[in-house]
């Protein structure tokens, strides 16, 4: 049976650290651990990585709003950038 041209399997297909690093780039190794450890799919992983570059209102326009994973991988993602704040006076 020839394989579909829908993207629906790979979708759904657990990522995998090379995956991370093809759609997010270098990634500290602790970052990648924590996502790994939410067993994220692929499109979970693309939606966090287009969410934490702040262009999750065009998905949001769109009728897809940030899931759960998704959002935890911003998160992780952004964890540093909210760190690096400088505190408020």
């Amino acid at each position: 049976m020839p394989k579909s041209q829908s993207t629906t399997g790979t979708e759904s297909a657990a990522a995998a650290h090379d995956d991370l690093v093809r759609i997010i780039g270098e990634i500290d190794e602790r970052k990648a651990l924590e996502i790994l450890a939410l067993r994220p799919t692929l499109a979970e992983v693309e939606q966090a990585a287009i969410w934490a570059t702040g262009d999750g209102d065009v998905l949001a326009k769109t009728g897809h709003p940030l899931t759960d994973i998704a959002a935890e991988i911003v998160e992780i993602l952004t964890a540093d950038e909210e760190e690096d704040l400088p505190p408020l006076h």
